[in-house]
């Protein structure tokens, strides 16, 4: 097997020494395979590389592979601004970029060519899923970490349909996201304070808002000796420490056998000694391990939930409570859920194109009355529109003492002099 070297350097040779960047756009499948095998020929007489004949065809299989499965989506795929990719049918490609959702001029030749590419690119990620006509769509990730979704026909009408969410690697800092005016710095300070101290935090907001992103971030400020396990459906969390042991699902084979939920995963977790678990996205009865996993000492979950405000989040987690059919009341569930989660932080997609925390809530629960409160410890003003269609505004920040504070002390992690001061 080559080294991560060797692939580099001849990675680099193709695009500084050879016309590759223009060769792959006017070459056909088997003449980009002999361009690609001569410049490799070319880099062995002149560098003495040793490249076994096995490893020359590897390389030049995925090479070609990377490119040409990409089809006419490959400029969407390299242009940067675009954070999200949709094809309703060979002839309707729209785009995300900067926020704004455009048709675009690109096309498949038919329905035969945009589903030979889509059996490509799922080639190419890795993955043993697959997807036909007995198994209709599919959830898998690219080889660079892209989200992608495919619906074909019976279930859709239109032709087959594949929804692309590009990884974007340009943000992987907490300055990243305050540079984007994502949130504010103190914002940012007790969500770092929070991932230190172990609390449990889940952010929610609609498709496409910047949870997952917001999550990456701030998930590199858990203490890097921590052994952390992350549960997904697809594989999207991408942590920085050394002790990250990753989970996925896995759907029901051909005879509708073999399926692994991610309740299942997250009781099998449990077992694996974990200081943290991530839950890429709570959708059903996983939400009552998670709470109860948390209430008996697993503290410093983070999870994802599809949810509209904080307040909405908080209502879809008691719902799911009760759709696992647990035998305990709305109150009790209620009183369950608040105790576990410290934190819901909401996310939202403005118009103009910008990703916003428009709430920073604490979960408060009153054991004289039984009832529960959400206090925004931050949220967004907006304040109006420019003439160019920005939104504005700024976030207030309510420095009353939250249910939470206490832990800070609890687990010595020290809160900035006069950050809550009532």
């Amino acid at each position: 097997m080559l080294d991560d070297n060797t692939i580099e350097e001849v990675n680099r040779y193709l695009l500084n020494n050879t016309d590759f960047l223009k060769a792959k756009d006017v070459l056909k499948e088997d003449q980009l395979r002999e361009f690609v095998d001569n410049a490799i020929a070319e880099l062995c007489n002149s560098q003495n590389l040793k490249i076994t004949v096995d490893q020359r065809a590897m390389l030049i299989r995925n090479i070609v592979s990377a490119v040409i499965s990409l089809g006419p989506m490959r400029p969407l795929m390299e242009d940067k601004d675009i954070t999200e990719i949709m094809i309703n049918g060979y002839n309707e490609i729209f785009i995300q970029k900067k926020g704004r959702i455009t048709k675009t001029d690109v096309h498949f030749d038919d329905n035969r060519h945009l589903n030979h590419t889509i059996q490509k690119i799922l080639a190419s990620s890795g993955t043993n899923k697959r997807v036909d006509e007995s198994s209709p769509y599919v959830d898998f990730s690219m080889a660079d970490g892209s989200r992608v979704n495919v619906i074909l026909p019976p279930c859709s009408l239109i032709g087959p349909v594949m929804t692309i969410r590009k990884f974007k690697d340009d943000i992987g800092t907490v300055d990243d996201l305050l540079d984007l005016r994502m949130l504010d710095k103190n914002i940012a300070t007790l969500l770092i304070l929070a991932m230190k101290a172990k609390f449990n935090v889940v952010f929610c907001g609609s498709t496409g808002a910047g949870k997952t992103t917001a999550l990456n971030v701030f998930s590199r400020h858990i203490p890097s000796h921590e052994r952390i396990i992350t549960i997904e459906d697809t594989p999207e969390l991408r942590l920085l420490q050394d002790h990250v042991v990753t989970l996925c699902t896995k759907p029901s084979n051909i005879e509708g056998k073999g399926e692994i939920t991610m309740a299942e995963l997250f009781v099998n977790s449990l077992r694996m000694r974990p200081d943290r678990i991530i839950v890429g996205e709570v959708r059903g009865e996983e939400i009552l391990d998670l709470i109860q996993s948390i209430s008996s000492g697993h503290s410093g979950s983070l999870a994802i939930v599809h949810a509209e405000t904080t307040e909405d989040c908080f209502n879809r987690m008691v719902t799911m409570m009760l759709m696992t059919g647990i035998r305990l009341s709305t109150d009790e569930i209620r009183k369950q859920v608040a105790r576990a989660i410290d934190i819901i932080v909401h996310i939202e997609l403005f118009p103009d194109g910008k990703r916003r925390v428009t709430a920073v809530s604490d979960i408060i629960h009153d054991e004289n009355t039984g009832r529960v409160a959400m206090n925004d410890i931050f949220y967004f003003e907006q304040q109006g529109a420019s003439a160019e269609g920005d939104v504005l505004g700024d976030w207030a920040f309510n420095r009353k003492f939250p249910s939470f504070y206490s832990k800070f002390a609890k687990r010595m992690i020290d809160v900035p002099q006069g950050f809550f001061t009532e």
